[in-house]
């Protein structure tokens, strides 16, 4: 069908099966799953997945056909959204065909949960120095040691994990990556509340954890290059989406406020001009990257430019909000509240500012990197994070 036949047919989907209420509490897992299996059996759940493994197998063109339908509407699937943007991409380019049969189609179908455990406590932004450790025993792994900032990781089945296998080479040297069930004997998982209130992310415990050696994801110590590919796509799916006419239930986008301030005053409409300009600038960046990559070229760093884009608009965009609504706008139970007081989030989560400026301008504008005292020295021999 053509795409215009795909939208309305997307759109009379959506508008049948996208839940109207917010679930009993307790319930919103088992109902964002179910309605992963029908999304999934509609054809609408990976949609330019290989067909191979269990995706549709279509292009870029249907998926942003469908996403620009769906952002009317307000879809249970936050919970999947680590699976589909960042560690099912990551499985299909890297993993083996066993790995792929195993767990691609399961998380389209939303019949399993992910999260993605870089972080740690001592190794936030400098991922590389993390210090959980995997130690080879025989055909398995023994992984001892903490991550923190997870998301969803209190509702994963599975988590793509990075740790030190080799503490005598440079410290991206010697990671690797690990598939590891969320539900074994001595994962502990613990969530952690944010300023509003919520616990959307966790730190985790590994406590003589084995794993399969079937289920690392790439070869021993080549674990660097393997994390390089999930935080690319990392940064291309929480920038992607924003600004083509939705973020429904955002109370601080272009399309709510123009509704709630009075846009009669000219200074008013110059702010709305320019928060429309900025999300429609992100948005048609999103689309150049994502017609980019179905050519077969992949965006590389320039997806850390498309993340910057985002947490600079997101902090613009509470800041337009707080002024046009005034000091109630962040008073607990307005709606704007909690969009403003995570906006800050958005400059942290997934990689900082500075980190994301760093990488656009050693590795996109070619500019002389920073200097490094730490790219020869094996890892045992820095005093980094909780070593120093």
């Amino acid at each position: 069908m053509d795409l215009a036949e795909y939208r309305r047919a997307a759109r009379a989907w959506l508008q049948e099966n996208v839940p109207a209420d917010e679930p009993p509490e307790g319930d919103a897992i088992t109902r964002a799953k179910h309605f992963m299996a029908k999304l999934y059996d509609a054809g609408y759940s990976g949609i330019t997945w290989p067909k191979q493994w269990g995706g549709q197998g279509l292009t870029q063109a249907e998926e942003r056909a469908f996403a620009a339908e769906a952002r009317d509407f307000t879809l249970p699937t936050y919970v999947f959204s680590i699976g589909l943007g960042m560690t099912g991409p990551t499985v299909m380019d890297r993993g083996t065909d066993a790995q792929r049969e195993r767990f691609l189609r399961p998380l389209l179908r939303g019949e399993e949960i992910w999260c993605q455990l870089f972080s740690e406590p001592g190794a936030g932004s400098d991922v590389a120095s993390l210090q959980t450790r995997a130690v080879r025993d025989g055909d398995q792994w023994v992984v001892n040691g903490q991550k923190v900032w997870t998301s969803v990781a209190h509702h994963a089945d599975w988590g793509l994990l990075l740790a030190r296998t080799d503490v005598d080479v440079p410290k991206h040297k010697g990671l690797t990556m690990f598939v590891v069930d969320m539900h074994h004997p001595g994962v502990t998982v613990r969530p952690l509340k944010d300023m509003s209130g919520r616990a959307n992310f966790n730190e985790i415990f590994f406590d003589n954890v084995t794993i399969p050696d079937e289920h690392r994801v790439g070869e021993v110590n080549d674990g660097w290059s393997v994390a390089v590919t999930t935080l690319l796509h990392e940064r291309l799916s929480i920038s992607a989406g924003v600004g083509m006419g939705g973020q429904k239930d955002n109370p601080a986008s272009f399309e709510a406020l123009r509704k709630a301030v009075d846009t009669s005053d000219p200074l008013v409409r110059d702010q709305l001009v320019e928060l429309h300009i900025r999300s429609r600038a992100l948005a048609l960046f999103n689309q150049r990257l994502a017609q980019e990559t179905e050519a077969g070229l992949f965006p590389g760093a320039r997806g850390s430019a498309a993340k910057l884009l985002l947490a600079e608009l997101t902090l613009f965009q509470a800041d337009v909000a707080t002024q046009l609504v005034g000091p109630e706008s962040v008073l607990a139970g307005h709606p704007l509240a909690q969009a403003i007081s995570l906006a800050p989030g958005m400059a942290l989560g997934g990689g900082t500012n500075e980190i994301m400026r760093n990488i656009v301008g050693d590795r996109v504008l070619g500019l002389p990197p920073e200097p490094r005292v730490d790219k020869t020295v094996p890892f045992k021999d820095l005093k980094v994070g909780t070593q120093a």
